[in-house]
């Protein structure tokens, strides 16, 4: 009767306490969400524009402040939450998902540290302002959130604001790095023919009590348009001499957008290794096709000759020029893309590699406003709103290239880098990792999903094609998979070089096309992702090997039942985490 007494004694404490932990953990879990919800609220009010395209709708009348005085309080704002997430949160009473999105948060209030202290993009980089000045108003005129009126009235106050906006703009840009005014320039037409084409007709659809405010206030903002866009030009550019290099700040950025648990230095190690053992594995695949291609070459008396490194260089080199010549058109690029797109679609369905979303992604042209920083862009519905309506953006080849331009170009992207460079970038690209972390009920993954996770993913789905017979195991596949494989660790050895070193436009450049055999203008387009969007080059490689390394430390976990698919299902379930909370999450 003791024992049972005892026994239940010990049954009804453990209940208590366990009740007690739960309670707490709620309470200070309800606690800390309050403060969240307070620090998004703050974001989005110092950021009006942003928050409309995010589907929260409380600051669609106001427009950017960014006066002195604005930026000095958004600081201190900052300051503020960063003492009550650290000091008032008690992180051991969090619920485990808590004490994820608590370390979350903290890097989210540095990173926008980092802008106020360090990238100062009001003052730095005017594509900043472009983009608050062709989506301030289109945002609210093109998407139906509220009644036709209301988001008039909005708009109204909008244009109002931007004569002021404008101002600003001209009084805080100060010397910015020469690339980032350049490509300004180059986008702002397409916000002058919005305001002086599209948004007369957007106006047309207005209230007729809104119609003629509209009307008379965007006739105010047409003249100011056009005379920062002659700043631009004329004063801005002269003195834009600034040094495009974060040196110190790139460490901090790369610690904050990486959050990976691998070091960095391992990972500079890797990317150096990796690009000799890829160019060796290229060389390997090129051996016979080069000797049929150049029967009157002798690789063993190259050998002899120039050494082993340089036979590898030819080999490569020249079996990849005889194959860049088998391209599509420039007309039908973007059909070409849509094509291969399907095509990578049912490989993977049919061979149930990966539980891909229903439905399709809209692939089409990016508009003008976005062009000239990266390539391609994924369009995702707003944080707040539950939708599937993906898009993916692509530049179309510009007409202003020359003939021979636009050739070198389609034989960088010819037939068979192509399929790769689409499973990377389109199809199923970082749109698949995307869908499901919006699946995830909270909004801080959604907000700050981990973009080395999300550009890595596909690096691995590539390999997995490529192992799966994809191609029908075409060596001519395989060769340009391996030259792209190797543009990831290159990309993350170029990025830290141009930003923590010294290297140049020139060494960047060489080193991509040599060791990389890139054409001259995909180089040159690469350097100037590096310099508009740091930090970005490098996120497929981190990724990639991150999740290699999951993988690894997963098989040993299940043994002889681990299973890829059903990894990758558990590894894209939790959505963009980062990645050290994601691979504790792996090998639970």
């Amino acid at each position: 009767m003791r024992k049972t007494t005892t026994l239940l004694f010990i049954v009804i404490f453990a209940l208590l306490a366990s009740s007690t932990l739960l309670s707490q953990q709620n309470n200070e879990d309800e606690k800390f969400q309050k403060t969240l919800d307070s620090f998004f609220d703050e974001l989005w009010k110092f950021y009006p524009t942003a928050a409309t395209m995010a589907g929260y709708h409380k600051y669609d009348n106001k427009l950017e402040d960014l006066s002195s005085k604005s930026i000095e309080k958004r600081h201190d704002t900052l300051d503020k939450f960063n003492e009550e997430f650290v000091t008032k949160v008690d992180r051991t009473k969090l619920s485990p998902e808590y004490q994820i999105y608590h370390l979350m948060i903290l890097d989210a209030v540095e990173s926008e540290f980092l802008k106020h202290e360090n990238l100062l993009p009001w003052e730095y980089n005017p594509i900043f302002y472009n983009n608050i000045l062709i989506n301030c108003i289109r945002s609210l005129l093109t998407k139906e959130f509220a009644p036709l009126d209301t988001s008039a009235k909005n708009a109204e106050a909008r244009l109002k604001a931007l004569l002021k906006l404008i101002k600003q703009a001209k009084e805080n840009l100060k010397t910015p790095p020469q690339l980032y005014t350049e490509t300004a320039i180059k986008q702002f037409p397409a916000i002058s023919d919005f305001y002086k084409t599209k948004l007369p007709q957007l106006i047309e659809q207005a209230p007729a009590a809104s119609k003629s405010k509209l009307q008379s206030n965007l006739a105010k903002v047409i003249p100011v348009l056009e005379d920062y866009q002659y700043f631009l030009q004329n004063e801005l550019l002269p003195r834009s001499t600034g040094n495009f290099r974060l040196m110190e700040a790139h460490a901090r950025l790369v610690r904050l957008t990486f959050q990976n648990d691998i070091p960095v230095q391992e990972l500079a190690a890797r990317a150096k290794a990796d690009v000799n053992n890829i160019r060796r594995e290229m060389a390997l695949v090129s051996l016979p096709f080069f000797r049929i291609m150049y029967p009157n070459l002798i690789l063993e008396q190259i050998t002899a000759q120039r050494g082993e490194d340089e036979t590898q260089q030819i080999a490569i080199k020249g079996v990849l020029d005889k194959l860049k010549g088998e391209h599509t058109t420039k007309d039908d690029f973007l059909n070409k893309i849509k094509t291969i797109s399907e095509e990578i679609k049912s490989f993977i369905t049919e061979n149930q590699l990966v539980e891909l979303p229903e439905g399709s992604i809209n692939i089409k042209p990016m508009p003008l406003e976005y062009q000239g920083i990266t390539w391609t862009r994924l369009v995702s519905p707003p944080l707040y709103e539950t939708s599937d309506d993906f898009s993916f953006e692509i530049t179309p080849i510009p007409d202003d290239w020359d003939e021979e331009k636009t050739t070198s170009f389609l034989e960088e992207y010819n037939n068979f880098l192509l399929y790769f460079w689409t499973v990377r970038n389109v199809y199923p690209g970082s749109y698949v990792p995307t869908f499901y972390t919006r699946q995830n009920a909270s909004l801080i993954i959604k907000m700050y999903s981990n973009m080395p996770l999300i550009k890595g993913w596909p690096v691995y789905i590539e390999e997995m094609l490529v192992k799966n017979g994809f191609g029908n195991y075409d060596l001519r596949l395989r060769l340009n998979q391996l030259k792209y494989l190797l543009r990831g660790a290159i990309n993350f050895i170029v990025e830290f070089n141009v930003h923590e070193s010294s290297w140049t436009k020139e060494d960047a450049v060489a080193y991509m096309t040599r060791k990389g055999f890139q054409t001259q203008a995909e180089a040159e387009r690469k350097w100037n992702q590096i310099i508009l969007k740091p930090g970005e080059s490098a996120y497929a490689y981190v990724g990639f090997q991150e999740i290699l390394d999951m993988e690894k430390e997963y098989k040993q976990l299940k043994g002889e039942s681990f299973s890829q698919r059903e990894f990758l299902k558990k590894l894209l379930s939790y959505g963009a985490l980062p990645i050290r909370e994601l691979k504790k999450k792996i090998l639970e």
